[in-house]
């Protein structure tokens, strides 16, 4: 049993998906997160069982809007789509979905369709990506239609964009989910043939209605191989781990905690909407700068509790790196008193 496995316990390792491997974007340096996902631990049911569940997933009405503008978009042969994109695409081939059990056939057959064909939508495509030594099965909305000879990924979102306007934390997840269908298709088919701009369906205002804008996703696609490179290196830090780490749900909760707490972890508020782990990171992050979020934690660089915080800025002598964080917070607390009086 290799140690990862060890690590995950008698559970089945969890399958990574454009929506778990984009995620690892949001926060590099989180050694917890690194561990657990190349570990392929569950990190929804490890939240439940040590009594720190997230709040996950979009609202029914959320998905019932999104599955019936796809439906709407896909109708007769792709029509609507097509005429979106607007780039004389002819057809569409609908790969259909399948189980587990043959996921690797229908991944065999995206490959051929993709070596032969030059003007046709394909629908329900599979592309794999390895991920910490994983082979990951992963299936973009429509793969991908020539542009000046390159393959473009589609992707399909029910956000609106309103007046030319679309929100931008929206924008961003879809970009950075659309760069790990791109990475796929380039290991798959080379960089060459797959361009690095994807194309985003959206509905326009509080209609239904589509509309097609391209995404440039150069800068997502360097910060993806960034973090898929450092975990597949993360076999350095799990070596490094006590033997009595695990993260087997079968175990007593005490023992889940300690195994958690021996791997550090990067807690900043952006976890909350990215990471199932974030709100038992939260509640262990509590009193300590890093909680309050990125821009504080590295304003007060070398001050580590709020605690230290509020001392300084009361006029505590500063501590070896502090200085400049203890004048920051004294000026701060001195206009704060001048306002107030």
């Amino acid at each position: 049993m290799s140690t990862l496995d060890r690590l995950r316990g008698s559970a089945p390792a969890k399958r990574h998906n454009a929506r778990t491997i984009a995620a690892l974007t949001g926060n590099p340096g989180c050694a917890r997160r690194s561990v657990l996902d190349a570990a392929g631990v569950d990190k929804v049911r490890l939240a439940e069982r040590i009594g720190f569940p997230g709040n996950f997933g979009q609202s029914r009405f959320a998905l019932a809007r999104g599955n019936a503008f796809e439906a709407m978009l896909k109708a007769d042969d792709c029509a609507l789509l097509r005429s979106v994109l607007d780039v004389g695409v002819v057809g569409c081939h609908d790969l259909g979905a399948d189980d587990d059990n043959t996921l690797q056939a229908r991944h065999d057959r995206t490959r051929e369709l993709l070596a032969t064909e030059r003007s046709a939508l394909i629908d329900h495509p599979l592309l794999t990506l390895s991920v910490a030594g994983q082979t990951v099965f992963l299936e973009p909305d429509l793969i991908a239609f020539p542009s000046e000879g390159r393959l473009r990924v589609v992707e399909i979102k029910s956000f609106a964009i309103v007046d030319g306007q679309a929100d931008a934390a929206a924008v961003s997840a879809a970009a950075v989910q659309a760069a790990v269908y791109v990475l796929a298709l380039r290991e798959l088919l080379g960089e060459d043939r797959v361009s690095h701009e994807v194309v985003l369906v959206c509905p326009v205002d509080f209609s239904l209605r589509p509309v097609a804008a391209v995404l440039d996703v150069r800068k997502q696609l360097a910060t993806l191989r960034r973090q898929l490179s450092r975990l597949s290196s993360v076999s350095e830090l799990v070596a490094s781990l006590p033997s009595t780490v695990s993260f087997d749900v079968a175990l007593p909760v005490e023992s889940l905690t300690a195994s958690l707490s021996a791997v550090s972890a990067r807690y900043v508020p952006e976890c909350l909407s990215l990471c199932e782990m974030s709100v038992f990171c939260r509640d262990e992050a509590s009193g300590s700068t890093a909680a309050l979020g990125r821009s504080v934690r590295e304003a007060l660089g070398g001050v580590e509790e709020i605690s230290e915080v509020l001392a300084l800025a009361g006029g505590a002598a500063a501590g070896p790196g502090q200085a400049e964080a203890a004048a920051l917070l004294r000026q701060a607390a001195r206009l704060r008193d001048e306002a107030l009086s």
